[in-house]
């Protein structure tokens, strides 16, 4: 029996807002397996920004569980969560390239982090931006890409370094209606190979694209549905 990628039980998270705790979240369960496509769903405040900070490892709970590949997150001090975080490939609302770069560079630079060879990173990035449809484009600047381009360009640099998972904040918040379904075509294309996908989103239609979606509000999971 395989290990899931994600697992959490009875996880809380309390903030304190001045002298004032605030329960982001409040004893969340949750099972992520290998090639699952799984939305989070919620509006601003429910909760769903403060998971996704836990599973990508920026931020540990106050109580409960979080496995990452059966590794328990609260036990790990700030240069191994750097290791378990080297494991996640992360996509944003906002591309964050850097502009001086080619598309190439900035998928490479994520490899040359974690010390992958020059010849190999190059022939790698190449591989990524044509599995994205970027082939011929893989030698211009973010300047000179729209901005669907620069979203296939992050999720090529996510998934540089073969991460276990992809963690995926409003991966469609910041282009047009027509680009996000091209956006959304390319991640379900992505988990048909096998590339296990946890997207957060307050969008009700981009989170039924998933194959499952986790409902959160005020802090719990409402629901966990099958698309």
């Amino acid at each position: 029996m395989t290990t899931p990628v994600v697992e959490i039980s009875d996880l809380k998270k309390t903030y304190m807002l001045g002298k004032v705790p605030v329960e982001a979240l409040r004893g969340v369960n949750l099972k992520v397996e290998r090639g699952e496509f799984i939305s989070i769903l919620g509006p601003s405040g429910s909760g769903k920004s403060t998971l996704l900070n836990l599973i990508g490892a920026l931020d540990k709970p106050t109580s409960g569980k979080l496995l990452i590949d059966g590794v328990d997150v609260s036990t790990l001090n700030d240069n191994q969560l750097t290791e378990i975080r080297q494991k996640i490939g992360f996509v944003f609302q906002f591309f964050n390239l850097i502009p001086r770069f080619s598309a190439k560079q900035n998928v490479e630079l994520s490899m040359a982090i974690v010390g992958v060879p020059k010849i190999e990173r190059a022939k790698r990035a190449e591989q990524l931006l044509e599995t994205v449809g970027l082939k011929e484009r893989m030698n211009h600047k973010p300047a000179e890409l729209s901005g669907g381009q620069q979203q296939r360009v992050a999720i090529a640099r996510a998934l540089a370094n073969n991460p276990r998972f992809l963690l995926m904040d409003e991966p469609t918040g910041n282009i047009d209606s027509k680009t996000a379904r091209e956006i959304i075509g390319l991640i379900k294309k992505l988990n048909d190979d096998g590339v296990t996908i946890i997207m957060v989103t307050h969008d009700q239609h981009l989170a039924r694209e998933a194959k499952r979606t986790v409902q959160v509000f005020d802090g719990v999971i409402l629901a966990d549905v099958v698309n």
